[in-house]
């Protein structure tokens, strides 16, 4: 990869900072990485003032790239906040293999002083100060783009049509941006201009937006944005990552969703969130109609990107034969780890993957160094306990399956010889799980199937004991759990005869079609219980993971048969199928907490298995690695930084902090 990088002389932009109280400099100095087939291949001069941007098509063009670049990185392990802010994985608590403040978030260190991962501000968000993310700076870009390029008289040589679509691109990022801060915070101020150079001290001290008002300017920005965004991108050599009309479509979807759902729909307990004016900022009365409005948005977006070409992925240009077993596991983790596959409606080309996928992989042999394979993100105990059995039930409701005392011990048979090495010897909580369970995880004994495998499906397998050569014996290097993530592993992954390694990279997909069926059915089946439409959209999503439908696995295997017949019953199905389907892609943190499940979730201990035991008897104890607290109203929303607050008098801090 090169590093492109652009100055671009923003006017105004010393002024804002008493808006917001960002670190603003008049050159603004952003570091986008080019990848191969994206349009951020293109690289552009040094410097451009704001008078000479517009002047012509290709001075304009790198201004909208400079809209895009402030996408977060959430193929990276530092900045999706998902990742760790939540129970699904966790680390070595040293921090001395990934200092990641999301991971604080998890541990309860949020503060008000310097908060974690402050998209508001842009400051403790990753690695280092070159790489942050102030969604403010984006959105007074997209501003600044939108507004010139709708005056006709700037970038005389654009088509129409041209001009339309890279404004409807602007409106599209200008939305995601304010999307993404109101998903942690909550109610924020909604920038809908270019605050001039000379405002006055009133229109600089903005105050926080209530969310209704919000949410119906944003829809209106994506359904503009949506009306001149191409239904596919038609020159894959440079413009793969840019939007799509579907991807504005999915994103409003998503939005509505989110503004349907208990964190935002009559939460009582955001009752005296106000301004000091005394506007409330959340509607306390609950409202079914926004689950209505969310099912329609979807179902659109779902219809539109079906038209252009979208469906459930299965990978079908195997070279050689391999066993159903197999070829499953593959569709699972293909699904997000083959570039630009029909299923990814919007892949994000700023990030990039191969550094994440680096820290999931464990070594296979006693040749590969833990530093070519970090084995760091670790699965807990409780995430692998959501995944179904076999039967596609949940552990705790298989009338059939006894999975009560996880630490008894079971040998592989032949029957399991493609998920689990036969002879080898493991906890019951590995066996008769379903299909996405040995996809997504690896474990003590696991099959690992890659692409170097050929046919042979029982090549590589995981050991992890303590001496093991996937064991957490490295001082810095180490997985804490003794659970792995293949799911975000390509499969062409390989490692050669002297323990090095290569991985086959890919984009980050933001937005997948599995991720649109479950949300359609989970708004529709709020609006009308579980109909047969919901149950068809979640059922294509179990297809592909080897399943039956929910019907005929509650029936026949649950220890509720009834379940799903109704609209409660029905939630819960979904909400785990989400976990499931979505697990380790940084969505069920966000999911938890707008379905307001944070209180539970996130009280619970963090557990893993005893890594650091060689023995069986040993190894398979259960640990408490972290009791997580989670105080709420108040962890339901970000922080923002009390200088801030200090520097515009109009803005109210986020409850309970």
């Amino acid at each position: 990869m090169k590093n492109i990088k652009k100055i671009i002389l923003i006017k105004g932009f010393q002024k804002l900072h008493k808006v917001f109280g960002m670190t603003l400099m008049i050159f603004c100095l952003f570091g986008l990485e080019s990848c191969e087939d994206s349009f951020l291949e293109v690289v552009p001069d040094n410097v451009v003032t704001i008078d000479q941007a517009f002047n012509l098509r290709n001075e304009a063009e790198k201004y909208l790239f400079t809209c895009y670049a402030y996408l977060p990185k959430n193929g990276d392990a530092l900045y999706n906040i998902g990742f760790l802010a939540g129970n699904e994985t966790w680390i070595a608590p040293n921090d001395a293999a990934l200092n990641s403040y999301a991971f604080d978030i998890a541990r309860g260190l949020q503060r008000t002083s310097n908060p974690y991962m402050d998209a508001w501000e842009g400051r403790y968000q990753g690695a280092g100060p070159g790489d942050l993310y102030p969604m403010y700076d984006g959105i007074r870009h997209c501003n600044v783009f939108i507004e010139n390029m709708e005056d006709r008289s700037n970038v005389p040589d654009i088509s129409e049509a041209e001009r339309l679509r890279w404004i409807a691109e602007a409106k599209f990022l200008k939305a995601y941006y304010h999307y993404y801060l109101m998903r942690m915070y909550g109610s924020i101020p909604i920038i809908r201009k270019v605050i001039p150079v000379d405002a006055s001290e009133n229109e600089l001290q903005v105050a926080r937006d209530p969310i209704d008002e919000s949410v119906d300017y944003l829809v209106s920005l994506l359904d503009e944005a949506a009306a001149n965004l191409p239904p596919q991108i038609y020159d894959t050599q440079d413009e793969l990552g840019r939007v799509t009309r579907q991807t504005a479509l999915g994103i409003k979807g998503e939005l509505l969703l989110m503004a349907a759902s208990p964190l935002f729909n009559g939460n009582t307990d955001m009752a005296g969130f106000t301004n000091k004016d005394g506007t409330a900022l959340f509607n306390t009365t609950y409202d079914e109609s926004k689950w209505q409005r969310a099912a329609e948005a979807l179902k659109i977006a779902i219809d539109v990107a079906e038209a252009n070409g979208h469906k459930i992925y299965y990978k079908n240009d195997f070279t050689f034969d391999i066993s159903q077993t197999s070829k499953t596991k593959i569709n699972i983790r293909q699904a997000i780890c083959e570039p630009f596959n029909d299923e990814v409606i919007w892949s994000n080309t700023n990030s990039r993957t191969w550094q994440l996928q680096r820290i999931c992989m464990m070594p296979l042999s006693v040749v590969v160094p833990q530093r070519n394979a970090r084995e760091i993100f670790s699965p807990t105990i409780g995430s692998a306990s959501k995944f179904y059995t076999k039967n596609g039930v949940p552990i705790e409701e298989d009338k059939t399956l006894d999975f009560s005392d996880i630490t008894k011990i079971r040998e592989a048979g032949s029957e399991d010889a493609l998920n689990i090495l036969e002879g080898y010897r493991t906890s019951i909580l590995n066996f008769d799980r379903e299909p996405r369970f040995y996809a997504d995880l690896g474990f003590d004994g696991a099959i690992f199937y890659k692409a170097d495998s050929n046919a042979d499906e029982t090549k590589f397998h995981i050991e992890s004991k303590f001496k093991d050569y996937a064991g957490s014996f490295d001082a810095f290097d180490f997985n804490i759990s003794g659970y792995f993530i293949k799911k975000l592993v390509n499969w062409e992954q390989t490692f050669n005869s002297d323990g090095g390694s290569s991985y086959k990279d890919y984009a980050w997909p933001e937005l997948r079609l599995a991720d649109l069926y479950l949300m359609y059915a989970e708004a529709l089946n709020e609006v009308q219980g579980p109909t047969a439409e919901v149950l068809q959209y979640v059922d294509a999503i179990r297809t592909r993971a080897g399943l039956e439908g929910v019907a005929t696995s509650w029936q026949n295997y649950s220890l509720t048969p009834n379940k799903y017949t109704t609209k409660d019953g029905m939630r819960e199905i979904i909400h785990r199928e989400r976990t499931i389907e979505l697990a380790y892609e940084g969505k069920n943190y966000w999911d938890i907490r707008r379905w307001k499940k944070a209180t539970r979730e996130f009280n619970q201990p963090i557990k893993g298995w005893n890594v650091f035991a060689s023995t069986e008897a040993t190894y398979y104890q259960v640990l408490t690695l972290y009791q997580q607290r989670f105080v709420a109203p108040r962890d339901y929303f970000w922080p923002i930084y009390d200088r801030t607050l200090i520097q515009n008098p109009n803005l109210v801090q986020s409850p309970g902090w």
